[in-house]
Order: structure tokens, then sequence, then C-alpha cells
């Protein structure tokens, strides 16, 4: 039996598909390498006491056979609840520290990182250990993060920060995940420093666009976001308020950004020009038609392009947070561009999902 365990696992940036999972659309997302990791063993009573230096906090609860819920997000305690419906049992207090360089509220999913470490962690070190692939890890960490507190979240951050390297997921009308291991090159991530609005963003985006699809199936029942041309847009014209259009002809667009990469990705012969102009593509339609980008994104993209980077967008729910650009030439350069117009930066290549090692004494 291990006296001490440490797990980690892997930001991510969304590649493609941006604001289209809660529309059932499909994703394309990328782990990358900056990481949360979680080092510790067993104590001798019924303590979970969770050491967070890195943000000089420290948790503490007792193991219950249900743990109340403290605070709006309680992720600790409701990973440990979801193991112990499905049969896990905890007998022995648990002792452990957190250490990560994912930016922290910035769409870089820190927070479902952290979770996913931490389930790896506690199957591992539960009673009777048992073997989880890194997809059902992930989607433990869905139901710990998303269905347990009612939020409104998809599947991409759980799934992409345990899998680990480049994935498709398509969560309607049933789960479908591919794992891709292309050959791409540099990225630089670059940390706005901005607040997300997050619900401020979704309130235009998600429910603007909810409510253009009930106009245009109110005239025509048979409409599918998946399947409908977009070259047939106008036909809806009428129908809808300006932004609303501007929205659908958005979301068309990135489905069509989304299949042509997703083409790439699956021939395994990535045209890396293509593929950044792809990213530029889906990032006009996020600043244009979305408007989900700030003014300090949008010159941090147009430093970043003009200092040689092959593409670059915003991601996550946007707001504020952070940007990526596609850099495989003069990364270093991109970088500096990035810091010169305000935003912190990052070099990062794509990473693998959730690890775990053993530490015997």
């Amino acid at each position: 039996m291990p006296s001490a365990l440490t797990t980690s696992a892997s930001g991510r940036i969304c590649l493609f598909g941006e604001h289209q999972d809660y529309l059932g659309l499909p994703v394309i997302a990328a782990a990358i390498s900056r990481r949360i990791s979680i080092t510790g063993g067993y104590r001798s009573d019924n303590q979970v006491i969770i050491h967070l230096p890195d943000i000089d906090q420290l948790e503490s609860f007792e193991l219950l056979p249900v743990i109340p819920y403290t605070s709006p997000r309680d992720y600790f305690k409701s990973a440990i609840n979801i193991l112990v419906r499905d049969g896990h049992r905890f007998s022995r207090g648990i002792e452990v520290t957190v250490h990560g360089n994912i930016p922290i509220n910035s769409g870089t999913s820190s927070s479902s990182a952290l979770l996913v470490a931490w389930i790896n962690w506690l199957i591992s070190m539960s009673d009777q250990p048992v073997i989880k692939t890194r997809a059902e890890i992930g989607e433990i960490a869905y139901r710990a993060e998303v269905l347990e507190f009612g939020e409104p979240g998809g599947m991409m951050d759980h799934y992409s920060t345990s899998v680990g390297e480049v994935i498709y997921l398509e969560s309607q009308p049933e789960i479908k995940l591919e794992v891709f291991q292309p050959n791409l090159g540099t990225f630089v991530l670059g940390d706005s420093k901005q607040a997300k609005d997050t619900l401020g963003v979704l309130k235009h985006v998600k429910f603007g666009m909810l409510d253009a699809i009930d106009k245009i199936k109110k005239k025509d029942p048979s409409f599918s976001l998946h399947t409908f041309p977009a070259e047939l847009a106008p036909d809806f014209q009428n129908l809808l308020t300006h932004d609303e259009y501007t929205l659908l002809k958005g979301n068309l667009s990135d489905r069509e950004v989304l299949k042509e990469a997703l083409a790439m990705f699956r021939s395994n012969k990535i045209n890396h020009h293509r593929f950044g102009e792809l990213l530029t593509i889906h990032q006009e339609s996020l600043r244009d038609a979305k408007k989900v980008s700030t003014k300090k994104i949008n010159g941090m993209i147009d430093s970043a392009l003009n200092a040689g980077a092959y593409g670059a967008k915003i991601n996550g729910s946007g707001g504020g947070g952070c940007m990526f650009a596609y850099a495989p030439e003069n990364p270093e350069a991109v970088a500096q561009a990035i810091e010169k117009a305000g935003g912190a930066a990052y070099l990062i290549k794509v990473d693998e999902g959730t690890t775990q090692r053993m530490l015997h004494r």
C-alpha cells in the first residue's frame, strides 16, 4: 500500500467550438503544459486537510457518511460525496498539498484541473482502489462540479483536463469522444489579467441564441444548428433582431470552422498556416458576432499576429481572461509582443491528461 501519492491534471484551451457546447454542438479542446498537482497521504484521524500554499489558504473538514456543503462550489467535498455514492470508502483521514501554475479565473480550467487531480488522487487512495480510465475520471469530475451544484456548464473542461492531448467531444445526443495526438508546435498563452464576466457574457450569447432558435423553430420545426446550411441563414433574417441574426451567422461560421479543423485532425495532416487561420476566423466571430472579446484582448491578439503568430483567439467564456496564439515559429517574439500589449505570456504545448505517481516508503 502506498504511503503517499502525487496526481496531476492539465489546464486546457478551447481550440474550436467556443460557446457551442451548451447549444448541443461539438467542441475541440487541447490540454496544455501548465498543470495542477496534488501530493499527500493518510492521517491517523478522520480529518481531511488540504494545503493550498499558492493562494495562501487551507481547507479542512471531517470525513462523514455525507459531508455537508458550506460554500457554493464545495468541490473538495462533492468529489468525496460522489465517490462514496459510487461505492468507494474512505476510513482514514487525508492530508494533501496542492500546487499549480495554471492561471486562475482566466478561462484555462484551473478549477476543473484541480477537481480531476483530486478525484484521481481519491480513487487511488480509497480503501479499495480501482482503476479508472481518464475519460471515466473526467465524467466523475463533471458530475461533481456541474451536476452536483446545478451549474450551467458543459463537459469540455473535465474531459479535456482529464483525457489530455487534443479531444473532439460531442455531448448530444450522447457523449462521443475522439482523442488526437497531432504534431502541433508551440502556443503562447496570454493572460489579460482582466476578470471574466461569465454571467454577463452568457446572458447575451447563450440566451440570445436560444431565443433566436425558438423564433426560427416556430416557422421551421425541423431547424437544427447541426445541419442547417449556412448559406440559407438570410431566409430567417426578417424573423430575428439584428443581434440574433448576427449570432446565428456566427454560430454557423464557428460550426464550419470546427468541421474543417476536425477533418485535419482525423487525417493527421496538419496544415499549420491554415490551422492558424481557422483560429483567427473563430476569433472574428467571437469578437464581432458574440461580442465576448475585450479591447485589451483584441490588442494582445493583434500584437501576436503582427509578431508572426499563425493565428490567435480568446479562450474560454470571454469578457476577460486569456487569449492564445499559435506560434510554431519564433514563439518568444510572440510572447514579448503579448507582454508589450499588457498581458502575461506563457509558452505552452499540448500535454497529456491526468497522471499519478505512487511514493512508497
